[in-house]
């Protein structure tokens, strides 16, 4: 077994299968919570929590921890108002790796405490000197923090030029004109400030966060990189300020697998959206021709959550969308560019149908080859209860295991962690201790986080890092396919992005089973560059580095 069960001491006994994850936040040192700063105004901002975001801040090799917090509010708040995030407790705090299973705070040496009340977070290399850089998003402006080494980071957002406005969301680095350069996507929510909060529900506890339907939707936002992380809004050019949404989650793929990168957004009881590339600098919105913008039977859905990747292992990507309760979470299979709505035939309707869902992926905690679902939950409402009983505001997670494309709840064998009811929200996936198991962290709204740490680490697995040379540094946009010595292939693709509020670890991860060996590996670089290594062993984390032109 490795290292991190043996440190924790949570071996489990011959007589009963191990957990699948073990709760170690106790032991991390990890101390932040987020700060919601609620009021009796019920300002809706106060109920969407905060991001999560897994990156190497110092360029050691190992996965730190970034969290986006809040600010402080109080009742009769206008416009021109600021959320004031002068306190320590407010702050955005930055958690580097020690590779024991401890983090230390180095927020205050690395520049990040932030500025307004926070939101999502995105991580990409924006200048390709090989450091990760950060964008936070907010309500109101935006912050970009160019990583100067060491873990330091300074605010270039003003010379960037994507300071923003209004309410910013998930956003995700992208080379959507495949020119070398990480571009930036960043959803934005509703038309709302604090002047424009209204009075919803009833009186006293019984007043409510206002529904959605109740502000108009927003305009989301896209950045091209001219070079040295300087941006120029095109969202104009590329057409999207004529699809406005209300959006939470983004994630990134290639829809149709023509090489180039579209853009999903998770809507709030409002259409979903999929804007498709059409190489030329624009996106055309094609949700509802492809058949992801409503459920089965034909209705909106508060999608907070996204996933995307390829679960049947056919080679196409697919769509994962979570909802508030007695709405159902959605799958959406891709069968060649159109989707079909397959929650009811894989088990999901049924299992979902009482959850509230927020931080979402798809991920292969078991190693087995096949990629499962992990969904941070919590309903959005925090005196649900009172309301409508047998909803939860406080939920445990979730934790799907697919067999062969039926998916089933083993949320209750999966760990101590799976036991506990959060207000979740923003999810990040990655491999924190480079064991070759996947690991999460959620954040909570008004509370503390959790790390669920992998301890499935018997089955093979293989960790693709890439390193591109005329395509973008990280290789951010690549599709990569897998043959293992059993002939199974598998697929993937080059993204911090998805999820909700949140960024992953940019490698790609991969469940071998009982192969011990990838007897054929292809990536499809954004430069149109297309790469083969044969017989790569399992179990290590291979670097694959794109060939100079």
């Amino acid at each position: 077994m490795r290292y991190f069960l043996a440190f924790f001491g949570l071996l489990a006994s011959s007589a009963s299968p191990p957990p699948a994850f073990i709760d170690a936040t106790a032991t991390s040192g990890i101390g932040f919570s987020f700060s919601a700063s609620k009021t009796p105004a019920k300002y809706l901002i106060e109920a969407m929590g905060g991001g999560v975001a897994m990156l190497d801040a110092d360029g050691d090799g190992r996965l730190d921890l970034f969290f986006v917090n809040g600010a402080a509010l109080r009742n009769g708040m206008t416009a021109a108002d600021a959320p004031d995030k002068s306190e320590a407790r407010y702050w955005n705090r930055l958690y580097r790796n020690q590779g024991d299973g401890s983090f230390e705070d180095i927020t205050e040496k690395a520049g990040l405490r932030g500025k307004g009340y926070g939101q999502g977070v995105a991580v990409g290399d924006c200048d390709n000197d090989g450091k990760a850089d950060l964008f936070v998003t907010n309500l109101g402006a935006n912050l970009l923090y160019r990583n100067q080494g060491g873990g330091i980071f300074a605010d270039i957002t003003a010379k960037a030029g994507v300071t923003g406005s209004g309410w910013s969301t998930s956003a995700g680095f992208i080379d959507f004109d495949r020119d070398g350069l990480l571009d930036l996507f960043v959803a934005r929510y509703l038309d709302w400030d604090f002047a424009k909060n209204k009075h919803c529900g009833g009186e006293g506890e019984l007043r409510a966060y206002c529904h959605p339907n109740e502000f108009k939707p927003a305009t989301h936002v896209l950045y091209r990189n001219l070079g040295g992380c300087r941006f120029e809004d095109v969202s104009a050019k590329a057409g999207l300020l004529k699809s406005p949404g209300k959006g939470l989650g983004v994630a990134f793929d290639d829809v149709d697998r023509d090489g180039w990168p579209d853009i999903f957004v998770a809507n709030d009881s409002f259409p979903q959206q999929l804007f498709r590339n059409q190489h030329d600098g624009t996106f055309e919105e094609i949700a509802l021709t492809s058949g992801v913008a409503y459920d089965d039977d034909g209705k909106v859905f508060a999608g907070m959550g996204i996933g995307v990747a390829d679960y049947d292992n056919d080679g196409w990507p697919d769509l994962f969308v979570n909802a508030l309760a007695n709405q159902g979470y959605a799958l959406f299979r891709n069968a060649k560019g159109l989707f079909d709505y397959v929650s009811a035939s894989t088990g999901l309707a049924t299992i979902s149908k009482l959850h509230s869902g927020w931080g979402a992926r798809f991920l292969d905690f078991d190693n087995d080859g096949w990629k499962d679902i992990f969904v941070a939950q919590g309903h959005v409402m925090d005196n649900i209860e009172m309301t409508q009983p047998g909803i939860l505001y406080l939920e445990t997670p979730l934790l799907l295991r697919n067999v062969n494309g039926k998916l089933v709840d083993v949320s209750t064998e999966a760990g101590a962690p799976f036991a506990k009811a959060m207000a979740g929200r923003g999810a990040a996936f990655g491999d924190l201790n480079n064991d070759g198991a996947l690991d999460v962290v959620v954040s909570a709204n008004d509370g503390k986080p959790r790390i669920f740490q992998n301890a499935r680490s018997d089955r093979g697995w293989l960790i693709v890092d890439t390193v591109g040379t005329k395509s973008n540094r990280d290789g951010i946009g690549a599709s990569i396919r897998i043959v293992g010595a059993s002939g199974r292939e598998q697929f993937g693709f080059v993204s911090t992005a998805g999820s909700y509020l949140a960024a992953h670890d940019k490698r790609v991860h991969f469940g071998l089973g009982s192969d011990r060996t990838v007897k054929l590996m292809e990536v499809r670089w954004p430069s149109g560059q297309v790469q083969t290594w044969k017989d790569v062993a399992a179990n290590q984390i291979f670097i694959a580095k794109e060939t100079a032109p």
